[in-house]
């Protein structure tokens, strides 16, 4: 049966129940959707990312997807790869598997369907290597995010990394410092115009829940994301980048991080990293909940 119609679910990913997390709008029979549209779709949607599933049947072991912002496509981001993976196996697949792989522009990323050692609803998707590159200059950073010189632990770099998309990681001192940052927009322009990292994650030990381990906020006003709900992507360079400097003083580490308080949508972010050889392995984990379910008119 020849479907012309796009029809969409939205989900929540990261979301420990229902309406938290960050969302994410998955469409599928985008086969006569042009880019402009898709591009169209995701401006009229207005989450951090929509997805489109190019075609139900798999090309080379994996799932066409393509992933916009509000404002252009991207080659990866995190929960859109989690959430398109499980309503590929909710509604395409429609049995259980423990491994399904999205083709995006980044790369083939595989997400894993739990294991044995924990629930079954928790997926995981190991992330591409990650990418060191520039550091930055703290007073320049602590002007663009509103905040004092001494808010910044200057025990650790501000540095670019990229596990697919880069990202700014910049380490504060407490979450006093974390909540109130506050982007100065004409300096986030300006300093992210030439440089390939668009987006800044800044983030501090001091947790509002005690079961986790770190707090994050994520900025992407250059991507039409203000900030970020949950950020799978950024989050995995954070992962990179704790093994890589050593911040908690081991080469591996399973961690929980708490995102999207500040903007009132709690999110959980599990990290499992480790140092092997000269290689440093990422995965990053969450669950999703399915929201809704239409078609566009």
């Amino acid at each position: 049966m020849i479907v012309n119609t796009p029809i969409f679910y939205i989900v929540d990913v990261f979301a420990e129940e229902k309406y938290s997390g960050n969302q994410l709008a998955v469409f599928r029979f985008v086969q006569e959707l042009s880019e402009k549209e898709m591009q169209q779709i995701a401006r009229e949607m207005n989450f951090s990312e929509t997805t489109f599933v190019l075609s139900d049947e798999e090309t080379n072991g994996g799932y066409d997807v393509r992933i916009f912002t509000p404002k252009t496509e991207v080659p990866f981001a995190g929960h859109p790869t989690l959430g398109t993976a499980y309503i590929i196996q909710k509604e395409i697949v429609k049995k259980s598997v423990k491994e399904i792989v999205l083709n995006l522009k980044a790369g083939r990323i595989p997400v894993i369907f739990g294991n044995a050692k924990e629930c079954s609803d928790v997926l995981w998707m190991r992330q591409l290597e990650p990418v060191f590159g520039d550091t930055d200059d703290a007073e320049v950073l602590s002007k663009i995010l509103s905040l004092d010189i001494k808010e910044i632990d200057d025990r650790f770099p501000i540095q670019h990394v990229s596990t697919g998309l880069p990202t700014v990681i910049v380490p504060l001192k407490s979450l006093k410092s974390v909540k109130r940052a506050n982007v100065v927009n004409s300096k986030y322009l300006d300093f992210t115009e030439y440089i390939d990292a668009k987006t800044i994650l800044i983030f501090c030990p001091e947790v509002y829940n005690k079961e986790n381990d770190l707090n994050v906020r994520f900025f992407a006003g250059r991507y039409g994301i203000p900030e970020d709900p949950a950020t799978g992507s950024a989050n995995g360079c954070l992962a990179g980048y704790l093994i890589k400097h050593r911040y908690f003083e081991k080469e591996k580490i399973d961690i929980k991080v708490e995102q999207g308080y500040e903007v009132s949508r709690p999110s959980l972010i599990l990290l499992k990293a480790e140092k092997k050889g000269k290689k440093i392995i990422i995965h990053v984990g969450g669950r999703v909940k399915t929201i809704a379910k239409g078609e566009l008119a």
